[in-house]
């Protein structure tokens, strides 16, 4: 352990390239584990190592980045983390045997399986990787790749157990950011003071990139960096990722990297075996250049304000409070009166006229927002953001645009949101989305870089003046959040817990699946009350016996009670519609005691069913008076 430590701090140690990247190239399909190969294909891991230890290599990583319980219990193959693990240790080792290097156990993040494991899975997933490594041999631990500073932050402490030497690097954005607008200086400042015995960054845009991240983290951590760039862009090339960055471009921007301050330098994803030659050569008689002197106890801490190359400042313009132009009309009238928001459907072709005439008529009717979904059931229809800027300048009344995960990745997202803004769309309610399996369009996939809680976070950082790196994009957005929440459950408790964390990323209204039952609504509103916000029960009035056994049979999130459903027996037509209407106004009676609005969802885009009782809800009101529903009261937002 001193010997690698007394080594990193006065001289320059060369690092190895790309594993997977090679493995590909030595012909190993791209949707293949690589980890297992540890089991199944030893030779030519070890091939591998040997290839990058002849090139010059003094520190050579295990072939275990992604053996994790997460990503290998995906695949099957759990119970096989410590064995891949060790198995890769002992192969590196083996390659290692007689010359003068370190081997690296690497270690990376846990991917999207993280997202169902608790937070002490995490940290058991990362405690076991690191301990069969340990058993295996390795000299040292490299957690590489990670985005997310607190992942890395669960996994240096589990590799920190091993009493082995851990190198921490993160893998940033855009502006030496991480997603969230964690700046590189405050990063790795969290690192030295938790432990981190190596700290740098890995991946990313290219060397040229992750140069400017290691200056800045140089300025406030006295800790040694470590540095191990991509080789640029790949470019697509005959159906394979050509990497252009040649050995000699490669070499002069290592030169750089050390002389800014690294003394750990290897190579990610593109590099081969010929970089890191050409690396080995140039720095060979490189001294480790002294570093500017860091205060005592790590460093500095950047203000926000502090400004990144260019001159332009980090620090977010302000937001307009997340209130777009018809707020007003909208959740500023929660607690004075009953919100009503009503779901239409885009059309399927280009064909909008009923839908307006749809707007129109709610609007008249006394209506404070449409709601629009978003491909529902994962089927075409008109893209519903276009299709709300419409509505708002034709028939003047907000429109809520239902924003999926499925459709588009993080950048596609991000671009879409801030053209909706664009356009004056002002209110988005943040959805996982059906899967597009569901659907009928052969061929299509889902995405799925965000989910709800993410895809809330991001619409928050927007309305914050800030992308999802953190770095600024003017004023900001200005939209209001909302958030779906499913009451339907047998364990409310656990919806309950989603809500709250999706209030605490930044939703300031919810809308429910459809309610039918009265009592499970009186639960839903107990449970809700302390997290201050609108939540709207949906209500979707039946129109036959036959939809009645279909929506509690076959749509998921949606229970009829069976009094209701005995009700609808035998009934269709306006027979139908009728008692649908009648057990909606019932259900609204009842609810609008505690209830600060509804969220009417018209079946089959019948809108004039919606018409009826957004009149019913007013006409209620006016009755009553201007007081607010029993029960709520005017909260700030």
């Amino acid at each position: 352990m001193k010997k690698f430590l007394e080594r990193i701090a006065h001289g320059v140690l060369i690092g190895d390239g790309a594993i997977g990247t090679m493995l590909y190239a030595k012909g190993v399909a791209p949707e293949a584990n690589f980890e297992h190969l540890n089991l199944v294909r030893p030779e030519l891991v070890l091939e591998l190592h040997r290839e990058y230890l002849d090139a010059g290599a003094q520190v050579i990583e295990t072939n275990t980045f992604g053996a994790n319980c997460a990503k290998l219990s995906a695949i099957g193959l759990g119970g096989k983390v410590a064995e891949i693990n060790r198995r890769g240790a002992q192969l590196a080792r083996s390659a290692a045997d007689g010359k003068d290097v370190y081997v690296a156990g690497s270690m990376g993040p846990l991917g999207r399986g993280k997202s169902e494991l608790s937070p002490e899975q995490i940290a058991e997933c990362f405690r076991v990787q690191a301990s069969a490594l340990a058993e295996g041999g390795v000299d040292l631990l490299i957690l590489e790749t990670f985005s997310e500073l607190d992942e890395l932050l669960t996994a240096l402490a589990a590799a920190k157990e091993t009493g082995l030497p851990v190198v921490a690097n993160l893998a940033f954005g855009e502006g030496g950011r991480l997603p969230g607008g964690t700046s590189a200086e405050s990063a790795a400042l969290r690192l030295a003071e938790a432990g981190a015995d190596v700290i740098g960054a890995n991946c990313g845009a290219g060397p040229l990139e992750l140069l400017a991240t290691v200056k800045r983290i140089s300025t406030v951590c006295a800790v040694p960096i470590a540095a191990y760039p991509n080789s640029g862009f790949p470019e697509y090339i005959d159906g394979r990722y050509i990497y252009r960055t040649t050995p000699e471009y490669f070499a002069d921007r290592a030169e750089e990297l050390v002389a800014a301050g690294a003394s750990l330098v290897g190579g990610c994803c593109g590099t081969t075996p010929e970089h890191i030659r050409a690396m080995a050569a140039r720095l060979q008689a490189t001294s480790l250049p002294p570093r500017e002197r860091v205060p005592e106890g790590g460093g500095r801490a950047l203000p926000r304000s502090e400004s990144i190359a260019g001159g332009e400042a980090l620090t977010p313009s302000p937001s307009p409070g997340g209130r777009g132009e018809l707020h007003a009309s909208f959740l500023d009238r929660w607690g004075t009166e009953p919100v009503i928001t009503v779901e239409l459907d885009p059309p399927k072709g280009l064909d909008c006229a009923r839908v307006l005439a749809g707007s129109r008529a709610l609007k008249e009717a006394g209506a404070h927002a449409i709601n629009l979904a978003e491909n529902p059931l994962a089927r075409v229809r008109m893209g519903n953001l276009a299709l709300a800027s419409l509505i708002r300048r034709e028939v003047g009344i907000e429109v809520i645009a239902h924003v999926t995960c499925r459709d588009r990745n993080l950048i596609g997202t991000q671009s879409e949101l801030m053209g909706a803004s664009l356009l004056g769309v002002s209110s988005i309610l943040a959805v996982t989305g059906d899967p597009a399996s569901l659907g009928d369009e052969a061929g299509a996939s889902s995405v799925f870089d965000l989910n709800s809680f993410t895809l809330i976070k991001l619409l928050s950082d927007l309305n914050g003046g800030v992308n999802a790196l953190g770095n600024p994009i003017g004023s900001g957005t200005g939209f209001t959040i909302g958030a779906a929440f499913n009451p339907n459950t047998q364990n409310m408790e656990v919806q309950v817990r989603r809500l709250v964390k999706k209030v605490a990323n930044g939703a300031q209204f919810a809308q429910t699946q459809p309610i039918y039952d009265i009592a499970r609504f009186h639960d839903m509103m107990e449970q809700t009350a302390h997290l201050d916000i609108p939540v709207l029960p949906g209500v979707l009035p039946l129109v036959s016996g036959r939809n009645a056994e279909f929506l509690h049979n076959e749509v998921p999130g949606i229970v009829i009670p069976e009094e209701i459903r005995k009700r609808m027996a035998g009934k269709s037509g306006e027979e139908g519609v009728a008692e649908g209407l009648a057990i909606a106004k019932e259900f609204i009676e009842a609810a609008s005691a505690k209830a600060g609005g509804f969220y009417l969802i018209p079946p089959f885009g019948k809108y004039e069913i919606a018409v009826e009782l957004v009149r019913f809800i007013r006409n209620k009101e006016e009755h009553r008076g201007h007081g607010g529903p029993q029960g709520t009261q005017r909260k700030g937002l």
